[in-house]
């Protein structure tokens, strides 16, 4: 059955299931009819280029994206809906073994049709050494973005997507395999458009995986953010982190759901999730779940927890003895709140970029 097909015969999902909880389909459906399948769905502008300098030897962006093994299982609904609508818009980026130039390398999607869609496939080499940043930008009422990949064995990878969309309903689905003993530090960094429902699932199938999922969100003003992230540990001696910080402000809404799988026989397996919320106004509001499923005995250590709060009076006391007005001192106590993520991201080059990137997104929140 292809895609379309498979989607059309998909009854609409029930808010009862875990990834829809907070935000129904057809509030992130493109047209808002949830039998509709868009025949007009443009295609963005990709492109690759580095922070300095040219793209180096070893890695490409080539039309169109093969099928991968060790996938996460995805959403039924998202996960066709997206494909059957990225056909005519699939790219590869392809980084060869032993790939290690010391730059970060960006991967640029410039969207300009009222509706679009794209899928990105990684393939990374084995022992390769990438610093990737997809930067997402341009004008749009919809965007789709499908991620697919596969990290090298021994492989380490720094894969950060940055959203800064100017309004429009992003859906962002990504299903990532990580192979044995590769290391990966997955970063999200929204803060553009108006609706972001993304469902971000990795799989360490193979012993020695390592991952690090690490968010910074802003929500501003009437933003909609909610991400949904599943880590699937199906193999021994795993390791992963969920570290995920957001500070809303105006009356934006933010929601991070998290899930940690433990299969049974993923012995030494050591798994946990932290989210952690900064409520700048009176009216945003920001709600965390983070659950747990282990079905394995042997473990190192499971846990989870969640944190929402306001600025710290006593923080701005202290700032304000120093000669800070109090908005200087919320401005700098909620840079250094999204940069305790922002800066596990990637290398001092990534993180200048990234925060010089984000300074008129920080001042939008409206401190």
């Amino acid at each position: 059955m292809d895609s379309s097909s498979e989607y059309l015969s998909l009854e609409e999902p029930r808010r009862a299931v875990h990834l829809w909880r907070y935000t129904p389909w057809k509030k992130v459906h493109p047209t808002g009819d949830i039998s509709d399948i868009p025949d007009e769905v443009g295609s963005p502008r990709l492109s690759l280029k580095c922070i300095d300098g040219d793209v180096p030897e070893g890695v490409r962006l080539i039309h169109g994206a093969g099928p991968l093994e060790g996938l996460p299982e995805s959403d039924a609904t998202t996960s066709s809906f997206i494909r059957a609508i990225t056909e005519e818009s699939s790219w590869t980026v392809e980084v060869d073994r032993g790939f290690s130039p010391g730059k970060t390398v960006i991967l640029e999607i410039e969207v300009e049709s009222p509706i679009s869609a794209a899928h990105v496939c990684l393939k990374i080499g084995r022992h390769a050494n990438l610093e990737l940043v997809t930067h997402v930008k341009g004008e749009c009422e919809w965007l789709g973005l499908l991620r697919t990949g596969s990290t090298g064995e021994g492989s380490n990878t720094s894969d950060v997507v940055v959203n800064v969309l100017n309004g429009g309903t992003l859906l962002r689905v990504d299903a990532i395999h990580i192979e044995r003993d590769s290391q990966v530090k997955a970063g999200t960094i929204s803060s553009g458009s108006e609706t972001t429902k993304s469902d971000l699932r990795y799989r360490m199938g193979e012993p020695g995986g390592n991952l690090n999922v690490l968010g910074s969100i802003l929500s501003s003003e009437d933003m909609s953010l909610d991400h949904h992230i599943e880590i699937h540990h199906d193999a021994p001696e795993t390791f992963s982190r969920l570290d995920w910080h957001s500070a809303c402000g105006g009356k934006s809404k933010t929601v991070g759901t998290g899930m940690l799988r433990v299969a049974k026989g993923s012995r030494g397996a050591d798994a946990a999730q932290l989210f952690q919320n900064l409520l700048i106004s009176e009216t945003a509001q920001a709600d965390s779940i983070p659950e747990l499923e282990v079905s394995e005995n042997e473990v190192v250590g499971c846990g989870h927890g969640t944190a929402s709060g306001p600025v710290d009076e006593d923080q701005l006391f202290y700032l304000g003895t120093r000669g800070l007005s109090t908005e200087q001192a919320k401005s700098m106590l909620i840079a250094a709140f999204l940069n305790s993520t922002l800066s596990e991201m990637g290398s001092p080059e990534m993180h200048d970029w990234l925060v010089e990137m984000l300074t008129d997104d920080l001042d939008a929140l409206g401190v």
